[in-house]
């Protein structure tokens, strides 16, 4: 069946996209000979029954897409509410919400979305749509049987090799990691810790120093050092010696003893020379 030009090329440009970058958990396999012939690939969602399986979508274009959507179906056996012993899916957006924006990757993600919240109420298959709302445990027992033995292959599709969207953008971010080094915090050893300085006040006298003094004295610790009680006992009072029982010698003053000698001579010569000069007269 032929499409118009304008349509294959819109299908080609959606296929390389997802192709290229792919939804999470979502694929797409073409025929070589016919680009028409479409198979999607979705991988059972975590956290339900699908767990684990690889469930394969047809899509069918006609002539009236993108106004109709395509006809799409599950190739794959699995028991749902939604779908159908002939693998017709029940889902709005393939109906009455279809728009013309609308693609592939839309329609396998809406289909994804219908694994993870069955909708028993327009249920196509009447006994998966009764046993989820009566007993929900053995409806789930149910849908792994049918998964393990329809659902999953010995070998993981060739497809899923490929990154996703979010693999892709979470790569990045994990090798730029490791070439960021590690930011470091130094904490100063003790080494080169600045050692204890002496209080710069002094203790009173009558309580006792405990700090240890450094073997070479610091700048600010000279002053103290000038007005320690020990410098001022050393000190001499210019008053006199703290002992009185101490007695000092003293020196004769030589120097005040010579004038009164020459004093003493010079008047003896001169009553001398005045009794001659008597005797003369």
């Amino acid at each position: 069946m032929s499409v118009p030009p304008a349509v294959l090329r819109r299908l080609m440009r959606e296929l390389s996209e997802l192709r290229t970058n792919p939804p999470e958990g979502i694929r797409v396999v073409t025929n070589e000979d016919n680009m028409l012939d479409v198979t999607g690939i979705i991988e059972g969602p975590e956290g339900t029954p699908y767990a684990g399986g690889y469930f394969k979508v047809r899509f069918q274009f006609t002539e009236e897409f993108p106004a109709a959507p395509p006809k799409c179906w599950f190739s794959t056996k699995i028991f749902h509410p939604n779908v159908s012993a002939t693998g017709e899916i029940c889902v709005n957006t393939l109906k009455k919400d279809w728009k013309s924006s609308y693609g592939i990757g839309h329609i396998l993600l809406t289909v994804k979305c219908l694994l993870i919240y069955p909708n028993p109420e327009s249920a196509l298959d009447e006994e998966a749509g009764k046993l989820l709302l009566e007993d929900y445990n053995s409806y789930c027992e149910r849908a792994r049987l049918i998964t393990s033995v329809h659902a999953k292959p010995k070998v993981r599709p060739a497809e899923f090799d490929v990154p996703s969207q979010t693999e892709t953008t979470v790569t990045p971010v994990a090798s730029t990691s490791k070439v960021v080094p590690p930011t470091t915090t130094t904490i100063p050893s003790k080494a080169t810790s600045p050692p204890p300085t002496v209080p710069s006040q002094p203790l009173h006298p009558s309580t006792p120093n405990t700090y240890p003094s450094p073997t070479t004295p610091s700048p600010t610790s000279l002053p103290v050092k000038k007005s320690t009680p020990k410098e001022r006992l050393s000190s001499p009072s210019p008053l006199g010696t703290a002992n009185s029982n101490i007695a000092v010698p003293v020196q004769p003053n030589a120097a005040a003893n010579k004038p009164v000698k020459r004093a003493a001579v010079s008047v003896g010569t001169g009553g001398e020379k005045r009794k001659k000069a008597l005797k003369r007269l």
